[in-house]
């Protein structure tokens, strides 16, 4: 590949690593962090989980 070629493919590579970079912190700013935090947490998973065992006991209840 050509110098020219090369330069132009690397200051691609960085402004579309920079805007990467801009979107992410835009994410959060409008998220406050809270989903990305939630999902690293597992926190949805949790939920689901409780939500499981919530419907369990309600059916125990039931058949009682």
């Amino acid at each position: 590949m050509a110098e020219p070629a090369k330069k132009m493919a690397q200051q691609t590579e960085d402004r579309l690593e920079n805007l990467a970079e801009t979107v992410r912190k835009k994410f959060d700013k409008v998220t406050e962090g809270t989903y990305r935090d939630r999902v690293i947490a597992g926190r949805f998973a949790e939920n689901a989980d409780h939500n499981g065992e919530r419907s369990r006991a309600e059916t125990e209840r039931k058949q009682d």
